[in-house]
């Protein structure tokens, strides 16, 4: 849910009117009864909730469908991930709807509590070690029985940035003995910290990061020693976990389909990036399949298996960015603040993000 009681009620208090599609929170576990106990009015559909708000809090990218009842000026904040999704853009300007995409919020400090892709990410992170867990025909923790030395399982995880650092930091809560890569060496101590191994690379790249803190893609030389090295720790590990993603880009295909027939059999693959095409070459995005009896998870939606959880950091990154965009119960679009500039899409009818328009428009990024 983009929006849980809890914050329903204290945007009521501060003068904000709350509407909420009628049923919308029932799989989150957020009864309608439970939102108009905090103030908020229950819409009978969503193109009743449409119609009568001025701003829109979307859980998720707005379908086809939902785009067709904006009406103009309304305002939306959703996960538009605009620079994979330029159709989407394009009608979002055409409607000339104001447009937010949390994941166009600028990572500074300021914006730590907006900070929606930290919050998922965590998330999918834990759920993506449980889900290994749960697929290996093996314990992940050491055990001592009377049937003998049972050894803790091995897990490599690919990408230490949010869900990475979780998926390492639950590995370990489970006993798993745990070793992860990424290309950026400066998280080596963030790694370190939570107990596991970082395996370090000779790439021959200056710089691996971007100013947003992501990893840059890499050359066609540094990827094929990515390849080699990733190929070599994969055969070793009982899960791999990757979470290796580029913004607006194809994922990197970081395990090849020889890399799969290498490992062991029963070995899991937990695929992170599967919305981006996958970072295993045999993954199949929003599928389960055994390729070489090597089980590959490719995921498309492990956040909304913790949805309470899910919910109540969404809703409360909401809640802070709310906090920028009104003032005293009414809008008030600031566009000199950094957050609110970075985070705008589109605004009465023009595609105003630089990065985004250059996408949209064909030209270079």
């Amino acid at each position: 849910m983009a929006l849980i009681p809890e914050t329903a009620d204290k945007l009521v208090r501060s003068g904000v009117s709350v509407m909420v599609e009628r049923g919308a929170g029932d799989r989150a576990f957020y009864a309608d009864d439970a939102y108009t106990k905090a103030g908020a009015t229950i819409a009978a559909d969503a193109r009743d909730l449409y119609a009568k708000s001025d701003l829109v809090l979307h859980a998720r990218r707005p379908t086809p469908d939902v785009l067709s009842t904006l009406r103009e000026a309304i305002v939306i904040i959703a996960p538009l991930q605009p620079l994979s999704n330029p159709d989407v853009v394009r009608r979002l300007a055409e409607r000339r709807v104001t447009a937010f995409s949390t994941d166009a919020i600028p990572r500074i400090a300021r914006a730590q509590a907006l900070d929606v892709l930290s919050s998922m990410a965590s998330i999918a992170g834990y759920a993506a070690a449980l889900t290994a867990a749960r697929s290996l025909p093996k314990f992940f923790p050491l055990l001592m029985t009377a049937a003998g030395t049972l050894t803790p399982a091995r897990v490599f995880v690919i990408g230490a940035g949010v869900a990475g650092l979780q998926a390492i930091a639950t590995s370990r809560r489970l006993g798993a003995v745990v070793e992860a890569f990424d290309t950026r060496p400066v998280v080596k101590e963030q790694v370190q910290s939570l107990g596991a191994t970082f395996v370090e690379a000779a790439l021959g790249v200056a710089e691996t990061e971007d100013k947003g803190g992501y990893a840059k893609e890499l050359s066609e030389d540094a990827h094929r020693r990515e390849l080699e090295l990733v190929a070599s720790r994969a055969r070793e590990a009982d899960v791999v976990i990757t979470t290796a993603l580029i913004p607006g880009k194809r994922a990197p295909v970081l395990i090849t389909a020889d890399t799969v027939r290498a490992m062991r059999p029963g070995s899991v693959i937990v695929d992170l990036a599967g919305e981006q095409g996958g970072n295993c070459e045999l993954s199949r995005p929003g599928e389960t399949v055994v390729e070489h009896g090597v089980t590959i998870h490719a995921p498309l939606d492990l956040v909304s298996t913790m949805a309470v959880h899910a919910s109540q950091m969404l809703s409360r990154n909401h809640a802070a960015f709310l906090q920028l965009l009104i003032k005293e119960g009414a809008l008030n679009l600031n566009f000199e603040d950094e957050i609110i500039r970075e985070a705008c899409i589109t605004h009465e009818g023009k595609i105003v993000n630089e990065r985004v328009r250059a996408v949209v428009e064909g030209g270079p990024t």
